[in-house]
């Protein structure tokens, strides 16, 4: 019998080897937040509008998508530490082009080849990670740090990147994650033996078609999901052509995958009862995750934040999620009803929001919201890693793979939802908020004419010509009105997605068939790379 070859050199020592993968794993993990960790920035550098920086994160997490379930059939054909060389090449190339260029459309590309090379680049670092794991609780702490590290890879990316920004043009964040690729994966390559992970398997027949299809799909939905709000929805051509492509294509998709005998993605997974409610919750997750971004826009528009204080402030959320994931692991490997901690940390969102909705003003200590963030964090990071391996684990082995990608799926499909329903409120709330304001201040004329008055003397005095002054004490009226506007946009969305939460929670309190889930352990989990 063959001796069986280690995956690491017999000279690195096992702190080394983990802090190598940690080293890998870190600029992948950075890169998929790097787009929107910095709005206005990339906006004003690449002089494109807010909505297309969205969209180059979109794309990135649809190339992502779309493409793990073909890149499985790579990570098992391809030698390791090969494979890592051509991600880690590949990301280094389009993260000089995205350096380079001003283009938005070769913005657009280079981020979604960044999607595709994240996603074996984060496929060889976290199977390694697990081949470090020994007992099944480690295995249950692993996945709950992993998707908890993913639930909170804004901040940490905000926390890194701050310094830089304020130092450099927004394009240098892209040069600096080159230098970020080369030490660990030169590091790697020198521990590690050239083995595979998985037992080969020929590189033959792959579905590309089904892959074509299934992104320009993704593609698609999230170009409408984004843009649909901007462009007045159906009204617009773009968006009526977008919407026929994504049923079209969502029709072959499905015809496809039922006549192949080895589908792209099975779509037997939705047989499982336990699936669906687990995917379904997923996309809950994240449309109140999502929220969180109206608490950090509020942080910058409202209270004046620059990048590397609310970075600062973020790192309270951080720590929260950190403190969920654990608790999350000891309870799934404890093998408890899980819907006790899907109430817990929907409970925990819940307070945060409606703990939100009475802080929102125009003043504010930061120190205020310390806590409410540590509160959110604990909340999402009690949830998050429970229902992708609920999820996951409700549906035989055969099916784990196209169950992880499909997941996926659902999460690309929360993100993009959150993003389109803060848009669609975010214009009609703040419209009717901001007339409201200006129908009051005209009410009260004589009272705010009088305000402006003497504003405008004050101003007078100290040299600055009348309509000058005029013009300030105006835009000092309108600017007041638009940040009343969107603190009262913020309320009225957290009152919503409050709602939604208490709705959420009541339900899985008193259906019976959820009273009585748990996670199955002993049946399938999650793929290691499964975003």
């Amino acid at each position: 019998m063959a001796k069986r070859i280690p995956i690491f050199k017999p000279w690195a020592a096992e702190w080394l080897i983990r802090v190598v993968i940690f080293i890998n794993l870190v600029p992948s993990m950075l890169m998929f937040g790097l787009s929107t960790a910095y709005g206005p920035a990339a906006a004003g550098y690449y002089g494109i509008e807010p909505a297309d920086v969205q969209y180059s994160m979109v794309l990135f997490y649809a190339s992502l998508a779309g493409f793990f379930a073909l890149e499985r059939r790579f990570f098992v054909f391809i030698a390791s530490k090969e494979y890592l060389i051509i991600g880690t090449v590949i990301q280094i190339i389009a993260s000089y082009g995205c350096y380079i260029t001003r283009d938005l459309h070769v913005l657009l590309g280079l981020r979604f080849i960044q999607g595709m090379a994240n996603c074996v680049t984060t496929s060889v670092c976290i199977t390694l990670v697990f081949s470090r794991l020994r007992t099944n609780r480690a295995r249950e702490i692993g996945y709950s740090l992993f998707y908890g590290t993913l639930l909170c890879i804004a901040a940490i990316t905000t926390l890194l990147t701050a310094p830089v920004i304020d130092a450099f043009d927004y394009n240098v964040l892209y040069k600096w994650m080159i230098f970020m690729y080369i030490p660990g994966a030169v590091l790697l390559v020198l521990i590690m033996n050239r083995i595979r992970l998985n037992r080969k398997f020929p590189l033959y027949q792959l579905d590309w078609a089904s892959y074509v299809i299934y992104t320009t799909a993704l593609c698609l939905l999230g170009y409408i999901l984004l843009y649909g709000q901007q462009y007045y929805w159906w009204n617009d051509d773009r968006i009526i052509m977008a919407t026929i492509a994504v049923i079209v294509l969502g029709i072959i998709h499905v015809l496809r995958q039922r006549s192949l005998k080895r589908p792209y993605l099975s779509l037997d997974v939705f047989r499982y009862r336990n699936y669906v409610i687990g995917v379904g919750l997923i996309v809950i997750l994240y449309i109140c995750r999502g929220a969180l971004n109206i608490t950090t826009n509020y942080f910058t528009t409202v209270l004046g934040m620059d990048p590397k204080h609310l970075s600062y402030i973020l790192v309270a959320n951080i720590g929260g999620i950190a403190g969920g994931a654990l608790y999350s692991s000891r309870w799934i490997v404890m093998e408890r009803p899980v819907r006790w901690i899907w109430i817990t940390g929907f409970a925990l969102l819940l307070v945060f929001h409606l703990w939100m909705h009475a802080l929102f003003a125009t003043q504010a200590d930061a120190s205020t919201f310390i806590v409410p963030l540590i509160v959110q964090g604990l909340g999402a990071g009690m949830l998050m890693a429970p229902m992708i391996i609920y999820t996951i684990s409700s549906v035989p082995s055969h099916l784990g793979s196209t169950a992880s990608a499909t997941g996926v799926f659902f999460r690309f499909a929360g993100f993009c939802l959150s993003i389109a329903l803060i848009n669609y409120f975010q214009l009609f709330s703040r419209k009717v908020h901001y007339n409201r304001f200006l129908e009051l201040v005209t009410s009260l004329d004589p009272f705010v004419t009088a305000r402006l008055e003497g504003y405008k003397r004050a101003v007078t005095a100290k040299g600055i010509p009348a309509d000058q002054a005029a013009k300030m004490a105006n835009g000092l009226l309108y600017r007041s009105a638009d940040i009343q506007a969107q603190i009262r946009f913020a309320m009225d969305y957290y009152y919503l997605i409050s709602c939604l939460l208490v709705v959420i929670i009541l339900l899985i309190a008193f259906v019976p068939y959820l009273n009585r889930t748990v996670i199955n352990l002993r049946n399938n989990q999650p793929a290691p790379a499964s975003y």
